[in-house]
């Protein structure tokens, strides 16, 4: 059996890394093309690093690293806080792309690898537009029992799964999201692995507001790409909304999302993604 590495926090002393966030999501970007840092590091350097008071602090971890595909220009590997890695991360994505333009490593039009398949972006300036891997696994309108209360839910997978539930906006804005969002996130319908969770509301013919539980944050987020796409592909197809659509997300800024309501094998999410610092690692911030 292979020994897995532990992580050396001395290697890692002075190693450059870029802080960025995109709708109030923040993550912790590292050009790994190098290859410096080991595959098996990467779930225990993300719960170490994303720990907020304690560490860098953010939503995710993301690795740039050399294509394994001559169609792509990178590929990543994106951990979650708690060390989790997750198929795919609309915002993460965003800010991936704008980080890979800054680096030399892509044009501004690219494509880039994920576990969820290759992913389209188009980065100007600070605003960035990513085209999703295919969503799928479309159900709309099934009941969901959670402590004795029934709702109404909807589910799609696009490029993480998402199940999604609909409130009137006055609802949506007093919803205890973390309480009732851990519940629906590990609920039996969606075993074994989980799911995220939105909570939306229609706000006009082209609009929502969505707040979304994260899985692999467990928490509320202030937006997630990947979710505003889910929300707003299952408006559509319940008839409650017209694309393109304008999400409002938790954290006050809005991602548009584009997509043909009778034809959803291709979706697009647009919005900036932006820098925050550039900084170098301190072995200490491993402790």
């Amino acid at each position: 059996m292979k020994k897995v590495m532990d992580l050396d926090s001395a290697c890692l002393d002075g190693f450059p890394f870029v802080k960025m966030v995109a709708s109030g999501n923040d993550f912790i970007l590292i050009n790994n093309f190098e290859k410096r840092i080991p595959a098996e590091w990467g779930p225990e350097l993300a719960r170490k690093l994303c720990r907020r008071a304690f560490s860098v602090g953010a939503d995710g971890l993301i690795l740039i690293e050399p294509p394994k595909s001559q169609k792509a220009c990178f590929s990543w590997r994106f951990f979650n806080a708690d060390g989790s890695e997750a198929e795919m991360c609309g915002n993460g994505g965003r800010c991936a792309a704008r980080f890979a333009v800054a680096e030399g490593l892509c044009p501004p039009e690219h494509v880039f690898e994920t576990l969820a398949g290759l992913i389209r972006a188009e980065v100007k300036e600070k605003k960035v537009k990513i085209e999703l891997s295919p969503p799928h696994s479309l159900r709309i309108d099934f009941a969901l029992d959670v402590d004795d209360q029934k709702f109404l839910a909807s589910f799609i997978n696009t490029g993480v799964p998402h199940a999604v539930l609909f409130f009137a906006p006055e609802d949506l804005a007093r919803l205890d999201v973390k309480q009732l969002g851990s519940k629906i996130r590990f609920h039996p319908a969606f075993a074994p692995s989980g799911t995220n969770v939105n909570f939306v509301a229609t706000l006009g013919e082209d609009n929502l507001k969505v707040r979304t539980y994260e899985r692999g944050v467990e928490a509320e987020t202030f937006a997630c790409g990947t979710g505003a796409c889910a929300s707003a592909i299952i408006a559509a197809q319940k008839g409650l909304i017209k694309p393109p659509v304008t999400v409002e997300t938790s954290g006050g800024e809005k991602l548009n999302i584009y997509f043909d309501p009778k034809d959803v094998s291709r979706v697009f999410l647009e919005g900036e993604a932006r820098f925050v610092y550039q900084a170098s690692l301190s072995k200490e911030a491993l402790e």
